[in-house]
């Protein structure tokens, strides 16, 4: 038995001799009517690049099991050893395996907002799978890592999402992840606009009734139809309906105050549709292609009635990118 042991803490001692860059986009899920089932990729990102630690760092007391180095967007959460989320999960799927836990350093710039509805929290459990996935060998795909991260999440669409890129929908059913993506090379952009404090999704989540109507039932899912059909034929004529929402939207008004204030911008003056981000607090906007994105913010914020309200403009992006890296190589000087 102390034979076993020793020989574990050797093996969590001993680096990985190729580090993994990992690129996971920030997403959109509960995307309009599609609550727990529909996500979008956004163009903004996590950049995580991971490396075992040397043999003088260990998880036995030796040495530190995390160092991070972050910038970028809150990068003094994003910078925090204790509770932090990615290692968090990369940890606890590694010892769930049976594996040993080589501690790491990870260099991380972030550009998603954190607290917002814009998938922070898929990003970092995505991510932490994929790193203990490298770290310790389990040679998951990409759908088993995506179930691990949505088991995690508690819902699959922003998991999705960050995995696949575009619009996705999917499901879990019995434990099993079905997932699609659809939307590639659509030109909309994307507005978000951020209130100045976030909201836990736990906290959004209660707000939730338990049960609904078969009326609201049904004009969701005709709705959800109607979504999937805009984003896979690029039709933007059809976003103002298929972004409306009858489950969720309205029970998180209260906590989301941006939500009542600008749905009315739908449908008009290059706006195509808008709903709430997630759980919220921050709101998304599609917009035209073409559309002169500075006039649309001015008009948020008169709707708003806060003309320091922040926006973030992007558009719709691709899934999570898996690099190795080779030791010395740092590309987030």
């Amino acid at each position: 038995m102390r034979a076993s042991q020793e020989r574990n803490a050797r093996q969590a001692q001993v680096p990985h001799p190729v580090g993994m860059r990992l690129r996971l986009p920030a997403t959109t899920a509960n995307l309009g009517p599609g609550f727990d089932a529909a996500g979008l990729a956004m163009a903004l990102g996590l950049t995580i690049e991971a490396r075992a630690l040397q043999a003088e760092s260990g998880v036995d007391g030796s040495g530190p099991e995390l160092r991070i180095a972050a910038t970028g967007r809150d990068a003094e959460r994003c910078g925090r050893t204790h509770n932090n989320m990615i290692f968090e999960t990369y940890r606890d799927v590694l010892m769930g395996a049976g594996r040993s836990v080589p501690p790491l350093d990870l260099r991380i710039h972030n550009e998603i907002p954190l607290g917002m509805g814009c998938g922070s929290s898929a990003a970092a459990r995505l991510g932490g799978v994929l790193l203990a996935n490298h770290f310790g060998g389990l040679g998951l795909d990409l759908n088993a890592c995506m179930e691990e991260a949505s088991r995690r999440e508690g819902h699959p669409d922003n998991v999705a999402a960050c995995a696949l890129g575009h619009m996705t929908v999917s499901a879990i059913v019995d434990g099993r992840l079905s997932a699609a993506t659809c939307g590639e090379g659509r030109a909309w952009r994307l507005l978000l606009a951020l209130p100045a404090a976030g909201m836990a999704t736990e906290k959004a989540r209660a707000l939730l009734p338990a049960s609904y109507s078969r009326a609201d039932a049904v004009a969701n899912v005709q709705r959800t139809a109607l979504l999937v059909a805009a984003f896979a034929l690029g039709r933007g004529d059809l976003l103002r309906v298929a972004m409306q929402d009858r489950l969720h939207q309205p029970y998180r008004m209260e906590s989301a105050p941006l939500l009542q204030r600008l749905l009315p911008l739908a449908g008009r003056q290059g706006v195509l549709g808008v709903a709430l981000s997630g759980a919220g607090p921050g709101v998304l906007l599609v917009v035209e292609a073409e559309a002169e994105t500075g006039e649309i913010g001015a008009r948020i914020r008169t709707a708003v009635g806060d003309a320091d309200l922040e926006i973030v403009e992007t558009c719709i992006g691709a899934g999570v990118v898996q690099e190795p890296t080779q030791p010395g190589e740092d590309t987030l000087r």
